[in-house]
């Protein structure tokens, strides 16, 4: 049955002063109502597709998230937590993703962590809470103390950042901050690498947010593979065709681009040299090493090996302008 049938299902039972409330197995047991439930919460942003109707670990953890929060509007749903009732199946129905609260944060320390929050929330960009639920974050031109740089060209002068908001306290505290670049260097700027880049120019991600990145193994030239955050769904690149490493007036172009998350092989930090034809680097590969143990420990990763990263690319002159360092 749809989310309708049950609703109606369960209205009619509560007039005949009766119920009718279904647990995780009776869910996952109603393959088309399973499903339904899983593209309500893919729209409302509390599941990653697909909507496959195995209503497992990963859907019923889902469910009771969209229940927490639906609750500060409609408390009648923290009396189903677990299990989908009358009143959880009515907040399903008629909820739009406008209507969800933001999430409890605690900006009160005002530090670069709260002031990223602040900005991607600003921006309407998916923020994890929770523990061991990770927020990478790159931010271009920034310094490690969130000063703002010249950004010049084929410098590691950007910023790779893990955030982490702890139910303790709901306080974004940084769990890791490195070197790192989010453009390609002027090796393969001037001698863009084959297919689409050899015709339109290197790429260049374009600033935004993406749900794009899967473990695995980047293998680039293929002399020192290793592993990395792989991409796996398409996102925004510009195309630096008239090869001046700025992204004004180049060419949007939208795919699957091998754009991965590995590291920079030590290069020194004045000198992309051949780390990036437009991937996401961190400079150092001990400081990768560091970025991959803690992204792995993301419960939702731990669940689900397949699980796909969100990424936030992040210019950094626009976020200093709003949310200058202290």
């Amino acid at each position: 049955m749809r989310l309708e049938n049950f609703y109606q299902a369960s209205k009619q039972a509560k007039d005949n002063q009766g119920s009718l409330d279904y647990g995780i197995e009776a869910i996952a047991a109603d393959k088309e109502l399973a499903t339904h439930i899983q593209q309500v919460l893919i729209w409302l942003n509390f599941l990653d597709p697909p909507a496959d109707g195995q209503f497992g670990r990963i859907s019923s953890d889902a469910l009771v998230e969209f229940q927490v929060a639906i609750s500060a509007i409609r408390p009648e749903v923290a009396e189903e937590k677990g299990f989908l009732g009358l009143a959880t199946a009515k907040a399903l129905i008629e909820s739009k993703p406008s209507d969800i609260p933001e999430p409890k944060i605690d900006y009160s320390l005002n530090n670069l962590a709260a002031r990223l929050i602040k900005y991607m929330l600003e921006m309407n960009y998916r923020v994890s809470v929770g523990n061991k639920k990770y927020n990478i974050v790159y931010v271009e031109g920034m310094n490690a103390d969130g000063t703002q740089n010249s950004d010049a060209p084929n410098e590691f002068n950007d910023r790779r950042i893990v955030i982490e908001i702890p139910d303790a306290d709901f306080r974004p505290v940084i769990r890791g901050n490195w070197e790192g670049t989010t453009e390609p260097g002027s090796s393969f700027t001037n001698n863009p690498m084959g297919g689409r880049a050899k015709e339109y120019g290197a790429a260049r991600i374009a600033f935004g947010q993406y749900k794009a990145w899967a473990v695995g193994i980047h293998y680039g030239g293929g002399s020192d593979p290793h592993e990395a955050l792989v991409q796996k769904t398409p996102i925004s690149v510009y195309r630096d065709k008239n090869k001046d490493m700025m992204r004004t007036g180049d060419f949007l172009d939208t795919g699957v681009f091998d754009i991965n998350q590995h590291w920079g092989f030590d290069y020194p930090r004045t000198n992309i040299k051949g780390a990036s034809a437009g991937c996401l680097v961190g400079r150092t590969r001990d400081g990768h090493r560091e970025f991959m143990a803690i992204i792995k420990q993301d419960i939702r990763y731990q669940k689900n090996k397949d699980y796909l990263f969100h990424t936030t690319v992040i210019p950094g002159d626009e976020f200093l302008a709003k949310y200058p360092a202290k």
